[in-house]
């Protein structure tokens, strides 16, 4: 019996989806899809930046439409590829038997768009004709390999370089890839099931037809500065239920649920609190139901801009130029100077995500949504 491993579906050690379907085997399918040009990403964290990465696809696609494609990202990230057939294979760089794969197995493509050292060892051990982005030294350092990866890799070193950049993400990594940037945007896409519990939670809390708009209160621990004030939070929700019709969704992880917590109690009036348990495909289904989300640079602000959602995206240490909202967003920053700052801790006792009012919010709301 022949069989055809050179097929993009083909796998190994199980049978192939078409197979598990119909019992179809290969020589009789007219599934066949021969792997013309194989490409490897490596992107291994935050689950954010993995997420809104997934905008270099398509235009990858586009360029190679033969290809294969294997993602090696960490565990945590690994589920915002559920529901994606643009990626064949997703490996977890912790597991040691991806190192060993990849001193054995060849591509035409290595893609490595993070100058950090781990992700650029693996970049270096990778089998490749061709790799862009950014490979470890035998010295013992990262370097970039053109001219195009020299601007983001400075950007990481010098915060006025940073500051003083004006494009997007991923304007910024399509250029390092040489790709057009005319068609790109976040994959996301959700599950039957996903589509299902949202559903059911909209049903459950009577969301009716009245607009949703979602409430993302925090950031990761390792930028605890993008949150922002809390008092304003409080304020933006009382004010939001006072002088508009809507429903409003509280959103948060584990490390926000002290915080919310204490937002539910110490607002006078509505609001749905979606909880800070659920799965990561859990909160995109929730994210789904919103017709507006309000979020700071964070997870939440890359998955609404995938599920295409209207936002409102409030700045301060991180660079809002950065962020490609598609065309269907605002962004909110404050004037200070010291913006865009990086900084994980500040000094001042008003920082730039204090004075954020929850006013300037509510009527970027007010615009965005229909008579």
């Amino acid at each position: 019996m022949k069989l055809k491993m050179d097929c993009r579906f083909f796998r190994q050690d199980k049978p192939c989806i078409f197979h598990k379907k119909t019992g179809i085997k290969c020589r009789e399918c007219n599934h066949y899809y021969p792997v013309a040009f194989k490409i490897l990403i490596i992107k291994l964290d935050a689950i954010g930046d993995v997420l809104r990465t997934t905008s270099i696809l398509l235009p990858l696609k586009a360029k190679y439409p033969k290809s294969h494609i294997t993602w090696i990202t960490l565990k945590p990230a690994k589920d915002i590829f559920l529901g994606n057939d643009l990626v064949d294979n997703v490996l977890d760089a912790q597991d040691v038997n991806t190192l060993a794969r990849l001193m054995i197995e060849k591509f035409n493509l290595v893609i490595n768009l993070d100058a950090a050292w781990k992700s650029s060892i693996l970049a270096s051990i990778a089998k490749a004709a061709k790799k862009k982005g950014y490979i470890f030294h035998q010295e013992g350092y990262v370097v970039p390999k053109n001219e195009e990866e020299k601007k983001w890799f400075l950007m990481g070193a010098f915060d006025d370089v940073k500051k003083a950049n004006t494009k997007t993400y991923q304007y910024l990594m399509l250029k390092i890839l040489g790709l057009e940037d005319k068609k790109h945007k976040i994959i996301l896409n959700l599950l039957p099931e996903e589509a299902e519990f949202a559903k059911k939670f909209a049903q459950f809390n009577n969301l009716g037809n009245k607009p949703v708009i979602g409430l993302n209160t925090g950031s990761s621990s390792r930028w605890p500065q993008k949150q922002w004030n809390e008092k304003e939070v409080i304020h933006f929700i009382d004010i939001l239920n006072k002088n508009l019709k809507v429903n409003i969704l509280l959103f948060g992880g584990v490390e926000e649920r002290l915080r919310n917590s204490r937002i539910i109690k110490k607002v006078k009036s509505k609001i749905i609190d979606t909880g800070c348990d659920n799965t990561l495909r859990d909160f995109f289904a929730l994210l789904s139901l919103c017709d507006i989300l309000v979020t700071s640079d964070t997870l939440a602000l890359h998955a609404g801009c995938a599920l295409g959602k209207k936002i409102i995206a409030l700045f301060g240490p991180t660079s809002s130029s950065e962020i490609d909202l598609y065309g269907k967003g605002e962004k909110i920053t404050p004037g200070l100077d010291c913006i865009c700052c990086y900084k994980t801790s500040c000094d001042k006792k008003i920082t730039c995500m204090d004075i954020i009012k929850a006013e300037d919010v509510f009527n970027a709301v007010k615009k965005m949504l229909p008579e």
